[in-house]
């Protein structure tokens, strides 16, 4: 019963969603399409299956759909994720000043720039990694990257240990797992799973925050009422 609905929610979805459908339609032109998607999806537009596209070219090339070696295509791959988070980097790099030159902007002020900044210089490596797993989060996190003016030698050495786990981990993955019957036989179910076990990182990390912050909040001082009597001023009479 999920399998068959799991079926008909991809079914329902447009056609370039459907990672099977990208990578047959290429033909010839399969390797250059699938990191052409990569390279979009790590750098301008997040609406894009990376991860089941990935875990499918894996599994072409070891069915002998995608005639080419494992090597390479993981290679390929990983260099289209980098080279995305490179150029998703430098636009946040370049349009963050204009975006923040008015200070009395509404939505965008110097404030937000200098939090984002803090904060991945708190937790930019971990950050960046964990974000690669992540989808829409993989993309917005080098504008944040290059707004926020994280270290690019720090934001680049994580960005590629995360393009490597992510880009050549999950074709390698769909390679080892691809000639197993019951993955060939549910790969909607596959796909699925892949985005639900993207996710858990992220909230990982929103819970533990949210529990940091509530612990922070019980352990804050309280000001006694004799504090409080003093700081009222005397009224003369």
């Amino acid at each position: 019963m999920i399998l068959a609905e799991t079926a008909t929610t991809l079914a329902l979805m447009p056609k370039w969603f459907n990672p099977e459908y990208l990578l047959t339609e290429f033909g010839a032109y399969v390797i250059l399409g699938l990191c052409l998607i990569i390279f979009i999806e790590s750098s301008i537009f997040p609406v894009l299956p990376g991860d089941s596209l990935l875990f499918t070219a894996g599994l072409f090339v070891a069915q002998g759909s995608i005639q080419a070696p494992l090597w390479l295509v993981c290679t390929l791959v990983t260099v289209a994720a980098l080279l995305g988070n490179v150029l998703g980097y430098a636009i946040g790099w370049k349009a963050g000043p204009a975006l923040f030159r008015r200070p009395d902007s509404r939505f965008f002020k110097q404030e937000y720039v200098d939090k984002t900044h803090a904060f991945l210089e708190k937790h930019g490596p971990k950050a960046v990694v964990l974000a690669r797993f992540v989808p829409f989060v993989r993309t917005f996190i080098t504008w944040i990257a290059g707004i926020g003016r994280m270290d690019p030698k720090k934001y680049f050495t994580y960005t590629v240990i995360g393009g490597i786990l992510w880009a050549g981990g999950i074709t390698a993955l769909g390679h080892l797992l691809g000639n197993i019957s019951f993955i060939k036989n549910n790969i909607e179910a596959i796909f699925i799973l892949i985005v639900l076990v993207s996710v858990v990182p992220i909230v990982i990390e929103w819970a533990k925050a949210r529990r940091e912050k509530k612990l922070a909040a019980a352990a804050s001082p309280v000001e006694s009422d004799a504090e409080v009597t003093q700081q009222i001023p005397r009224i003369e009479r």
